[in-house]
Formats: C-alpha cells, sequence, structure tokens
C-alpha cells in the first residue's frame, strides 16, 4: 500500500511539473513584422516550437526550474538567456545578422552559442558538409578551418587538428568517446556520416573536458535529432560518386509522441578504386560500408533518457600499389574487416533549478586484416586471377584483435549562483584489448580510467570568465606473452593534475576577443608502450618502448572577432608546447625485409592558426562571400614535425535563395582552395608541391505538399588536378589523390 501512494504521488507531481507552458511571439527588431519559422528550443529539456505566419510559439508540458533557451532564425542573431518556469508569455526580438544561425554548443558544458562561449568551438552541419561533395565523414570534416585528414585512399581517413592526431584527438559519438584502436595511422573512424546531425570541433588540449587523449582537441559527433513531437517523420537519401563509380544509400523512420520517441536508419555504400587526375585507378583503393542505426527516448518532466545503438561493418582494401585496372566493389587482398558495436544509454534528472547527468557507453570493435600469402612475379592478369581465387573462400585473419570498451560519464549541474554556474563530474572507462589472429602487434591488456573533475563560468556585462581543475588516474596491464614476438610485461600507472582558464571580453557589440589557457596531458597509449611486430598497413615494423611517460601539454589560444549585419571576420592564433611528445623514428634495422621503427620522446612545439571573413551584404541576403586561411608549424628541436598540414587559403562565393512555392531553398556554390608547397618537413619525409582545387555545386528543394524532394549537383576537383596531398600515406609511393569527382545526390522526405 506504501509504494503504492508513493507512485501516486510522484505521478501526481509529474502531471503539476508537467502543466507548466511557455509562449510569446518572434519579430523582426527593425521593422516590427513578425518572423516565420523561428526555432524556440530549450536544449536542456530538448523541447521546442517554431513560430507561425504570426510570429507566435507555444510550448507546453514543461518542468519547473531556470533553463536556457535557445532562439534562431536564418538571418538573424541568435539569442540564449535563461528563463524560470513557468513563466508569463514573452516577446523577443531578432536582430538581422551576417552570421548563420547559430546553434548551442553541445561539447561544451554550459550550453552556450558560440557567439557566447569562452572556448573557441567550430561547428558545421553534416548536411553541409555533405553539399561539398564529400566522400565520407573524414573527408567532410577538412572543411572546417584548422582541421584536416590523414589519408589512405578515400577509404580511411583520421582526423588532424593543428597538426595532432590519433590518439592526440578525441573522437565522441553519442555522448561517449569512440574507441577503435585509433593509435594506427591506416585505422579510419569506423564511422558513416549518415546518421550523424552535426560535428564540432575543439581545436586545442580539451584534457579538463574529456580527460587523457584529448591533448591536440576533440571532434564530437551529434546524431541527428528525432521527429517533433506528435509527429512521424522517415527520408530516403541516394548519392553517387562518379570518380569511384559508387554509391551511398541511405533510409530513415522516426516517431514520436508525448514522451517516447523512436527512429532507425539503415545505410549502404560501396566504392571501386578511386580514379587520379593522371587516370589511373590506385588499386585496392574499394571500400564498403554497412551501417545501422537506432534509437529510442523518454521524456517527462522529471526524467529524460536517449538509448542509441551503431552498428558499422567496414571492408576496406589496404593500397600498396599502381597495379591491375577494374572497377570492382570487392576489397582484394591485403584489406581490413571492422565490426564496430556502439551502445549508449544518456540519461538526465530534472531537479528543482539542477540537473544529474548521466551518460553510460559500451563498445565493441573487432579489427580483422587479412594478407595476400602469395606472391606474384607479375602485375594484371595473374593478379586479378589470384583475387578470383579467394572469392568464396574462408580467409583467415593475420591480425585479429577485439577491443571492448565500458565508459561513464557524470556530471552534477549545480543551481545558478547569480552569474555563476558550476559543474562537477567524474569520467572514466574500462578497456580490454584480445588478439584472436595469427600475428600480434600488441598484446592482450586491461586499461581503466578514472578522472574527477570541477568547472565554473562567471558572466557579467562586458566578461566571461570560465575555468577548473581536473585530476586523471589511468592503470594499464598486459599479459606475458612469449613466442615468435616477446612482448614485455607491462603493469603502469600514469597520472596527472590540468587546469584551464578562459575570458571573453565584448569591445563592443562588434568586436570580441578569447584568450584561453590550457594545460592537458596524455598517456601512452599500448602500442606506443609494447608493439613488437608488422604493422603491415603502415609497411614497417614497430617496436614500442615500455618507458615512455605522460606527454604534456600547454597552450595558449588568443581569437579576435568582429561583425555586424553585413561583415563577419576573425583571426585565431596558438602555441601548444608539449613537453616528452612521443614520435615513431626510423632507424637502421631490418627486421622480416621490413624497416625498423622505433617510438621514443622529446619536447616538441606546434604554432599557428586560422583567420576568415564573411561577407554578407544586407539587403543582398541571397549573396555570401567567403575566405580562410590555415597554417600550423610543428617542431622538436631544430627538426620540424612529420604529417604536419601544408597551409591554405580558401575561397568561396555561395548564393542562397529562401523559401519560394514550388523551388525551395535553391543554392549555387564556387570554392578554390589553394594548398602552399610543404617544405618544413620531417626529417624522413620529402618536400610537397603546392596546388590548387576547384569545386563547384548548385542544389534546391520542390515542394510537393507534405513531402519534401531535395537534388543537388557537386563536383570536386573540377579541373581534375593531378595532386600529392603531404598527409597522405600513399605519398611516399608518389600514388596522387583522388582526381575529378562528380556528385550527385537525391533526398526524399515523408
Amino acid at each position: 500500500m506504501k509504494n503504492i501512494l508513493w507512485l501516486l504521488l510522484f505521478a501526481v507531481t509529474s502531471s503539476i511539473y508537467s502543466q507548466n507552458t511557455f509562449s510569446g511571439t518572434i519579430t523582426d527588431a527593425e521593422t516590427g513584422d513578425p518572423v516565420f519559422s523561428a526555432n524556440i528550443y530549450f536544449p536542456e529539456i530538448e523541447k521546442g516550437a517554431v513560430t507561425g505566419d504570426d510570429g507566435r510559439f507555444s510550448i507546453s508540458n514543461l518542468p519547473e526550474g531556470n533553463f536556457r533557451l535557445v532562439i534562431s532564425s536564418i538571418g538573424y542573431t541568435s539569442i540564449n538567456q535563461q528563463i524560470s518556469l513557468p513563466s508569463d508569455a514573452v516577446d523577443f526580438q531578432l536582430k538581422p545578422s551576417a552570421v548563420e544561425m547559430e546553434e548551442v554548443i553541445v561539447s561544451t558544458p554550459f550550453h552556450q552559442l558560440q557567439s557566447q562561449n569562452v572556448m573557441k568551438v567550430e561547428r558545421e552541419s553534416v548536411s553541409d558538409l555533405q553539399k561539398r561533395g564529400a566522400v565520407s565523414l573524414a573527408e567532410g570534416v577538412t572543411q572546417i578551418p584548422g582541421v584536416e585528414s590523414i589519408t589512405t585512399g578515400v577509404g580511411i581517413g583520421k582526423p588532424v587538428i593543428r597538426g595532432l592526431s590519433s590518439n592526440r584527438v578525441l573522437v565522441y559519438t553519442q555522448g561517449v568517446r569512440l574507441e577503435n584502436q585509433q593509435f594506427g595511422d591506416e585505422h579510419g573512424l569506423g564511422i558513416n556520416s549518415m546518421g550523424i546531425g552535426s560535428v564540432e570541433v575543439i581545436k586545442g588540449p580539451a584534457s579538463l573536458l574529456y580527460g587523457s587523449d584529448a591533448i591536440g582537441g576533440v571532434l564530437y559527433l551529434n546524431p541527428e535529432s528525432y521527429a517533433a513531437a506528435n509527429s512521424f517523420q522517415a527520408n530516403f537519401m541516394s548519392d553517387y560518386f562518379s570518380n569511384t563509380n559508387g554509391y551511398q544509400e541511405s533510409a530513415m523512420v522516426g516517431t514520436s509522441g508525448d514522451q517516447w520517441k523512436f527512429m532507425a536508419r539503415g545505410s549502404l555504400s560501396a566504392h571501386s578504386d578511386y580514379e587520379g587526375g593522371d587516370g589511373l585507378r590506385v588499386t585496392n583503393t574499394r571500400f564498403k560500408e554497412r551501417d545501422l542505426k537506432l534509437g529510442t527516448g523518454f521524456q517527462n518532466s522529471k526524467y529524460k533518457a536517449d538509448l542509441r545503438y551503431n552498428f558499422n561493418r567496414s571492408e576496406i582494401g589496404i593500397p600498396e600499389e599502381m597495379g591491375v585496372q577494374s572497377l570492382s566493389k570487392e576489397p582484394m587482398l591485403p584489406f581490413q574487416n571492422i565490426d564496430n558495436h556502439v551502445l549508449s544509454l544518456d540519461n538526465r534528472i530534472f531537479l528543482k533549478n539542477s540537473t544529474i547527468d548521466a551518460k553510460l557507453g559500451y563498445q565493441f570493435n573487432n579489427r580483422k586484416e587479412f594478407e595476400d600469402e602469395h606472391h606474384h612475379e607479375e602485375e594484371g592478369s595473374e593478379e586479378t586471377e589470384d583475387h578470383e581465387e579467394h572469392e568464396g573462400e574462408e580467409l583467415h585473419p593475420a591480425l585479429e584483435m577485439h577491443l571492448s570498451t565500458f565508459s561513464y560519464n557524470l556530471k552534477y549541474n549545480f543551481p545558478d549562483f547569480g552569474n555563476l554556474q558550476l559543474v562537477a563530474g567524474s569520467q572514466g572507462m574500462h578497456q580490454q584489448n584480445e588478439n584472436f589472429g595469427e600475428e600480434m602487434l600488441i598484446p592482450n591488456a586491461v586499461t581503466n580510467d578514472v578522472g574527477v573533475f570541477t568547472t565554473a563560468h562567471y558572466h557579467l556585462p562586458k566578461w566571461d570568465f570560465q575555468g577548473g581543475l581536473r585530476y586523471d588516474h589511468r592503470s594499464l596491464k598486459t599479459e606475458d606473452v612469449s613466442g615468435e614476438e616477446l612482448f614485455p610485461e607491462i603493469d603502469r600507472n600514469f597520472s596527472s593534475f590540468n587546469a584551464a582558464f578562459g575570458t571573453k571580453y565584448s569591445f563592443s557589440d562588434q568586436l570580441t576577443a578569447r584568450l584561453n589557457l590550457a594545460t592537458g596531458f596524455r598517456a601512452p597509449n599500448l602500442a606506443e608502450l609494447t608493439s613488437n611486430g608488422s604493422h603491415n598497413g603502415a609497411n614497417r615494423y614497430e617496436i614500442g618502448n615500455a618507458n615512455l611517460t605522460n606527454e604534456q601539454n600547454f597552450q595558449v589560444d588568443l581569437a579576435l572577432e568582429w561583425r555586424n549585419e553585413h561583415f563577419e571576420a576573425y583571426i585565431n592564433a596558438f602555441r601548444n608546447g608539449i613537453a616528452d611528445y612521443i614520435f615513431i623514428s626510423p632507424t637502421d634495422e631490418i627486421v622480416d625485409g621490413e624497416n625498423v621503427y622505433r617510438y621514443i620522446q622529446d619536447n616538441a612545439v606546434l604554432y599557428g592558426g586560422e583567420a576568415g571573413y564573411h561577407f554578407h551584404p544586407h539587403p543582398l541576403d541571397w549573396l555570401h562571400v567567403e575566405g580562410t586561411f590555415e597554417t600550423v608549424t610543428g617542431k622538436r628541436g631544430d627538426d620540424y614535425l612529420p604529417l604536419i598540414p601544408a597551409s591554405a587559403l580558401t575561397t568561396t562565393l555561395r548564393t542562397e535563395f529562401q523559401g519560394g512555392k514550388t523551388l525551395l531553398d535553391k543554392y549555387i556554390f564556387t570554392s578554390l582552395k589553394n594548398v602552399f608547397d610543404k617544405e618544413e618537413i620531417g626529417y624522413f619525409e620529402t618536400r610537397t608541391g603546392g596546388y590548387s582545387l576547384l569545386s563547384a555545386g548548385f542544389g534546391s528543394s520542390i515542394n510537393l505538399g507534405k513531402q519534401k524532394l531535395q537534388f543537388s549537383l557537386s563536383g570536386n576537383n573540377l579541373l581534375n588536378k593531378t595532386y600529392v596531398s603531404h598527409l597522405s600515406r600513399l605519398k611516399m609511393d608518389g600514388i596522387p589523390n583522388i582526381g575529378r569527382n562528380i556528385k550527385i545526390s537525391v533526398r526524399w522526405d515523408i
């Protein structure tokens, strides 16, 4: 009986809390006209509405407390302010602006718009990246200033943020850190762009927020949103890529009620060997990918949960030379077969004026690498025949690694103390690596992480301050393995204290300055400590160093931004000093016919920055002229660091026409990317010449009543330039990057 009374009390309390309604009107600050289709959204509650023709909105079933409200509309400056619920009707005025419609930054803890954020974060919607013709997500993120990619063909790409990559850049998906043996140069993301809503990039050390491995920055992938409350949505997307004779298909269905939400998306893609500007196809750069994303959410006035699952299977050829010319999409030996499972549960408990967040994640990564055990004296038909002999046969992987990871992220968002916001929490993971293949590159091991942190934000009319402290501890233990290869038994502990402080000052409504100081750390990974074997994907024999210590860095980041309703410009400079920087270096040793590379440490420094402008003259709201410049230099003593991207200048002209009766949201763009000569190179690298790449495209939507058909056509490297990127792992063999590629895309929204 007592339990029943408690349940009834909870139901009545929830009902009382859910009766709150927030309503108001959105108008143009200059003309006083109502703003149609403006978005009104509470990010913490994940509830919102869209204004009608009269500019009015209403959101019901809201809890009681203080929550941030975001109001945004194309062509206007977004509003982000605290609202106390319940509240009377409120009227808002939006100011016209050249700035693109801002969104709340999810990767930082205080739900700020980027213009209000102390830490500078880049944000791009994946749909915008796809419109520019990217073949993969890894290629798409390179359109963000300060972000590049280490590539092995077009099927494998690793993000590089200001010259740092691999285990120095954390990737987050579904709110949990992605763990997929990212230490390897030829280990790609394993995440399909379909079902990803937006990408956020934190440049520089983010160890305060994310712990070890965020020393270079964070690539934060936000999943696509559920359907609006009490609605059903579905869409089908199809892409064709001329260069790889490739295709990508994706279908999604979703439905939402008052409390429950559900969505499912399935995607399939396949590509043949890509063709360089010289007209030759790069043998075995073909790849296939299958992807499934599922999600279900629940929310009432006291509790919100989001359960997501992603399965990704990739079959990726590992190119070794220019050989057989084929349009086949079946990978040849050697190739990778990778299964990646990501399961996450995001919980939020709403208290009176505070919230508790608990994110739990489980991942299982099964990485297999198959090698060609047969050698050929001739190329051409014999190579093709050998590939056909393996079709339908059961192949046994030379390398098979299973990586299972459980992670958690607990946060308590304190009630606001006037202008002060405070967050405290703990993060950690338990990880196990196991080997099942004929060969071993790294031993079986168990890794445990735990970290505690607190961060605060203080707001004044002209100033904003943000800072925090964090402590992390990592334990790593391996098995003693003897046999053909010998791995030292490792039982190491790594720990670090880190701090961050940032400030933002508004000189005026137009001019803003940001200064951020941050320390970060990275514990050496399993490969760096214990490697003792042939890394076939990298074509080298790697030997680890069991005595490696933490990398520890300190970065200074300064940004200046100026904006008005017609023009926006920024300049962002940084210096990142890293003590005990870990790198792999070639030696004079030969093992099994392969060059031996060993891991060593030395101090290093990286410096550079980004600058850009956006011209959006009113009343020519349809015209946009944009330009960005990015540069980074990495040094170790008097030597330059390897795999540092070349400086680049990108200029874009685009036009956008909103609205219309039949043809909606029309756009046209053309872009020229100039990559400069790369003369400052690591001591075992070679110089890379500069090049220019021309891109263009257009698209629109057709209004079909309650349905909408979107289409776009884009082209990259339209002049079919033969070039080699400095970050291409095929550069050492003189193999060029992809030539002209035309992408045709169609999307049908139901």
